[in-house]
């Protein structure tokens, strides 16, 4: 290749590389154009978006500072500077001043901002100026700092900014918070979150759990309404039931604020309340006394059944809540309430006890039916007036009578020749009769000036110097122990020779009742008595002695005569008629001398608690026919029948055969005796409910009334001789068996003994093994 195609060569590259750096060049000029017109366009939106931050900041109000290394400057918000500076009190108007201010009003401040300008911690605070309140927020972006100031001035500097006022709702100890319009909350405090049991607000959303739907409900209703509303509910709260009370108030700007506050207490002490008010309007449905109650407005709020029963008002009217005028003019209509001339006047009384703060005095009522009421007025608390009428027509009547009884009580005691006196538990004297004052020889006036028992004891030492004695009887009148109260007895000598005796007896109302009684006679004549039944008992006991004895001495000789009179009849031809006769009579006269000594011994030993009887199975039929045929032939001779009645039914006796033979023999003796010639003497024996009853009866002259109340009396009845034992020995004999015997009898008609004998002993004086075997 030539030199010049090589310069030709290196021309073309030369323009080539000259073409391509400027077309390098212009597109390097359009992207920098680009970038230009780019940058330009962010640049025009940075400064309107800063303009319009600027302008937002200034709407509201509010300095922004931006603070870096310690170092303030003004971001935006120049006139709100110069307000918190205003606010604050300080004369320069730049921001490096106004943070040194701030730092300065309060260490606490000084270490938030601190923290703020150091560690980038965010802060809120409000300080108080002189002039007013400023109020920062600081946060910390990058390497700068920012402080947002506000300051309100005049009457809205008390007012709390919106941080403070949700710090002091989060700090309540009941929920509240702010809800929307459908009720749902979107702001909660502690208290809300720690009664739903959630974390957030968020997370009790997410779970769906709520405080109260109930308040929920009442939230969106004064949401609807745009009014308040409130309502107490009760609510499950730390595993408790507690109620509150929930205020619904819309707020400005939309939303409901809701406010809840803790009444549990306040109404368990309602329902209490309401429980109490029930429980005594039942208890006064129970009581006797009437009961109205009537409101500041003179209406009728409350009665007791008894009220309408007293006054016979119809319960419908009284449902009606009528007027106290209008039940006063009802009663008076039915002639119910006391007579009076001036009916007004007494009625317009009546309605201004309203007035009266104090209760008043009670007051009788006298009906014109004849009862009498007690009225209670008094203020009832809740406001008006409370009515008590009580009938005390019995109470009066009874107290009558009380003070009748009481009267004839101190006329008895003092009729009493016994001294008495009545002390009360406290010691003092409430009761003494006349003969009290004369045993001590002491004066009514003195007893009544002594007034208690100490007293009354120093007027009677003289008469009486045992203080043990006192101090015993002390006891038994003040001790309050009951036991110690129990009654006492004894006897007292005193100073003047008496002997007294005295006793203590406790009343039921804890009174204690002495009684003094003078015994000398009486000790001297029981004295007296016990000489002389000791001088009866001895001549007893020489009697049956003596009895004994005589009788012992008689029937030896009478033995001995009855055997020879018995001998001499037997001789036969040897003994002339009438010396048959004369033995005859000596023999018959021995026999009743010795049965007459036997009725004497048997008596006496009856007296003397000493007989005994000898107890075996009788055969009542065989008893009856073995007396009879002792008396035959006697009653022969006296030309008197003797009839045996024997009912089969009678069956067994258990008794003595010789004593119940002894009975029927003095019974059919006394019946020949009093029966004329012709006459008929029964014997018999029947069998009644529990008993066996043997009968002996004649047809004889009968006994007279006078006569029969003493016929078994000792000695009564003698004309034919004897001692007159024998039908006292019958009664005798017959209780001794635990029986009793009865007497029928009319003159001249004859006359019925009746033995009643038991199946069964059962008086003291039977032996426990008699009875009847059928």
């Amino acid at each position: 290749m030539s030199a010049h195609d090589l310069i030709l060569a290196a021309a073309a590259g030369a323009i080539s590389l000259a073409i391509c750096a400027v077309l390098w060049a212009l597109a390097q000029r359009r992207q920098s154009q680009g970038r230009v017109d780019e940058l330009a366009g962010r640049m025009a939106g940075l400064e309107a978006r800063a303009e319009a931050a600027q302008a937002s900041a200034e709407a509201f109000d509010s300095a922004l500072l931006a603070v870096e290394d310690g170092h303030a400057m003004l971001a935006s918000g120049e006139e709100s500077l110069a307000t918190c500076a205003e606010a604050l009190g300080l004369e320069a108007r730049d921001p490096q001043t106004l943070v040194n201010a701030l730092m300065r009003a309060d260490p606490d401040h000084a270490r938030r901002l601190r923290a703020l300008f150091e560690r980038g911690e965010a802060c809120a605070f409000e300080v108080q100026g002189t002039a007013g309140v400023v109020t920062v927020e600081g946060r910390a972006a990058g390497a700068l700092a920012w402080l947002r100031l506000s300051a309100v001035m005049g009457e809205e500097a008390g007012l709390p900014t919106a941080p403070r006022l949700a710090a002091f709702l989060d700090a309540r100890a009941c929920p509240a918070w702010i809800a929307a319009a459908d009720g749902s909350p979107v702001w909660v405090n502690a208290a809300w979150l720690k009664a739903a049991d959630a974390a957030s607000l968020d997370e009790a959303a997410a779970r769906g759990v709520a405080f109260d739907r109930g308040a929920d409900a009442l939230a969106s209703e004064a949401a609807n309404l745009g009014q308040r509303r409130d309502a107490v509910r009760w609510a499950t709260v730390g595993g408790r039931r507690r109620a509150f009370h929930i205020v619904a108030q819309p707020l400005e700007g939309g939303g409901v604020g809701v406010w809840t506050e803790d009444v549990t207490e306040l109404e368990e002490m309602r329902e209490i309340l309401k429980r109490n008010v029930e429980a005594h309007d039942e208890t006064l449905n129970h009581i006797a006394e009437a009961v109205a109650v009537f409101s500041q407005g003179k209406k009728l709020i409350f009665h007791n059944t008894a009220f309408a029963q007293l006054w016979a008002l119809e319960p419908a009217w009284l449902a009606e809540q009528p007027s106290h005028s209008e039940i006063l003019d009802r009663l008076r209509q039915r002639r119910r309430l006391p007579e009076t001339a001036d009916y007004a006047k007494w009625k317009a009384a009546e309605l201004d006890r309203y007035e009266q703060l104090a209760a008043g005095p009670d007051d009788l009522w006298s009906l014109p039916h004849g009862q009498t009421l007690k009225v209670v007025r008094q203020p009832h608390p809740m406001g008006g007036l409370l009515l008590l009428f009580s009938d005390i027509t019995g109470e009066l009547k009874l107290k009558a009578q009380y003070n009748a009884l009481i009267q004839v009580q101190q006329a008895t005691l003092d009729k009493l020749n016994d001294a008495v006196a009545v002390f009360g538990s406290d010691g003092r004297l409430r009761l003494h009769n006349e003969a009290f004052a004369r045993f001590w020889h002491i004066t009514p006036a003195q007893l009544d000036a002594a007034g208690d028992f100490e007293g009354v004891v120093e007027l009677c030492i003289p008469k009486l110097h045992d203080m043990g004695f006192w101090r015993e009887v002390k006891g038994r009148v003040a001790d309050p122990d009951p036991s110690a109260r129990a009654p006492m007895s004894g006897e007292v000598k005193t100073s003047d020779s008496r002997i007294v005796a005295y006793q203590s007896r406790p009343l039921p109302d804890g009174a204690t009742l002495i009684a003094f009684t003078d015994v000398t006679d009486a000790r001297k004549l029981e004295s007296a008595l016990a000489a002389r039944e000791a001088a009866l008992t001895e001549a007893e006991r020489l009697k049956r002695d003596f009895v004994g004895n005589v009788s012992y001495e008689l029937r030896t000789p009478l033995t001995t005569i009855i055997g020879y009179s018995e001998l001499l009849e037997r001789s036969g031809e040897a003994l002339s008629e009438r010396g048959r006769a004369h033995a005859a009579a000596v023999k018959a006269a021995a026999t009743q001398l010795a049965r007459s000594i036997d009725d004497v011994l048997d008596m006496a030993q009856i007296d003397a608690d000493e007989m005994a009887l000898d107890l075996e199975d009788v055969r009542v039929s065989d008893l009856l026919i073995s007396v009879a045929g002792r008396w035959m032939k006697e009653a022969e001779a006296m030309r008197v029948s003797i009839v045996v009645e024997r009912p089969d039914d009678v069956g067994v006796i258990r008794g003595d055969a010789r004593r119940l033979g002894q009975i029927l023999d003095h019974l059919v003796e006394n019946a020949l005796g009093q029966t004329p010639p012709t006459g008929v003497v029964t014997v018999t024996a029947r069998k009644a409910l529990g008993e066996v009853q043997l009968q002996v009866s004649d047809t004889g002259r009968g006994i007279p009334f006078h006569v029969q109340a003493h016929i078994f009396d000792r000695f009564v009845g003698r004309e034919r001789g004897g001692p007159g034992l024998g039908l006292a020995l019958v009664k005798a004999l017959t209780e001794l068996h635990g029986g009793w015997v009865a007497l029928e009898s009319e003159p001249g008609a004859g006359a019925t003994f009746t033995c009643h004998l038991p199946e069964e002993a059962h008086a003291a004086a039977a032996q426990p093994e008699l009875g009847l075997n059928g």
